[in-house]
């Protein structure tokens, strides 16, 4: 079934010109307003408890503008699938490339972090010609392995190579050829609760993923924050930020603190841009906080700051 809805009708829907895929971006935004209200309950309780001043005519204004951008993400989501690499030149600008050409220059791998805002797929697929780094993805399979395996052929198409979450160790060690730029998207809710980073996000308790600064600090890559900002529809430019060339000087955390936060700043100027409808907040506070926070930071700086004791 899943190989029929695949070449059938996705595939071949993903060749029609952005201006009926808009169309269709319409058609479903109507749906998810009037008919079916997409994943409802869950949005409505993360602007809640993320935005508990708003008043309940805001947060409904909210969900409209997040339904309107969450309908464009899916069909230019569908368009990645066979979009053109003059095309996604055109579309996907850097604003300031100069960053990561200096980082090329003086031989730096570059871990490249954000979040779910706006059209995170888009740059995937031109990671790997927008920046001379080689693009290396890092994510968690799909359930479906079939959708896994083609989604992620596409986005390898113009020399981006997808790495599984639980083996990015291997390709790390074994590519040699020039330096690399690796995308990781870090508002994904963690698998466990007490090997998160815990911190304050958007008003709330947040179990955040560790694993940039823990790679930043094993292969002491550079670390760039992204924000991807919509300028109209089906156009965007990225900004880059730098937040350290030299993760293993950075406490514990440290990192970890500066590129959510740097989300968080974002998705407060532009709310409706962010993928309010995923689970963001599924994991629940341990209950000594303050203990687990105080084993966690012993047991980092056993593991990267003795050779410094």
């Amino acid at each position: 079934m899943s190989a029929l809805l695949y070449y059938l009708i996705v595939f071949p829907i993903s060749f029609l010109p952005l201006g009926l895929l808009y169309k269709l971006s319409d058609l479903l935004y109507f749906i998810f307003t009037r008919i079916f209200p997409y994943r409802k309950s869950v949005i409505i309780g993360n602007i809640q408890r993320s935005f508990p001043d708003k008043s309940e005519l805001e947060q409904q204004q909210l969900l409209k503008q997040f339904y309107r951008h969450f309908t464009d993400i899916l069909v230019e989501g569908i368009k990645n699938l066979s979009i053109s690499k003059k095309q996604l030149n055109k579309r996907m600008l850097v604003r300031n490339p100069a960053l990561m050409q200096e980082l090329y220059d003086e031989k730096r791998n570059v871990i490249l972090v954000s979040g779910h805002f706006n059209n995170w797929e888009w740059l995937i697929s031109s990671q790997n010609f927008l920046f001379n780094h080689q693009a290396f993805g890092i994510g968690m399979p799909m359930s479906n392995k079939f959708w896994d395996k083609k989604v992620n052929q596409r986005r390898e198409r113009f020399g981006m190579q997808v790495i599984n979450a639980s083996n990015y160790q291997i390709k790390f060690r074994t590519f040699k050829k020039m330096p690399f730029s690796v995308l990781t998207l870090g508002d994904q809710s963690p698998a466990h609760s007490t090997k998160s980073y815990w911190m304050n996000f958007l008003n709330q308790d947040t179990a955040v993923l560790f694993g940039t600064e823990h790679m930043a600090n094993d292969y002491n890559f550079a670390v760039v924050f992204f924000v991807v900002h919509k300028i109209k529809r089906g156009y965007y430019e990225i900004e880059l930020k730098l937040i350290t060339k030299a993760a293993t000087s950075m406490n514990w955390g440290e990192i970890t603190e500066i590129h959510t936060k740097l989300l968080e700043e974002e998705i407060i100027k532009n709310p409706s841009q962010w993928l309010w409808s995923h689970k963001r907040w599924k994991r629940k506070v341990p209950q000594d906080l303050s203990e687990l926070k105080r084993k966690q930071k012993k047991q980092f700086e056993e593991r990267f700051r003795k050779l410094k004791a």
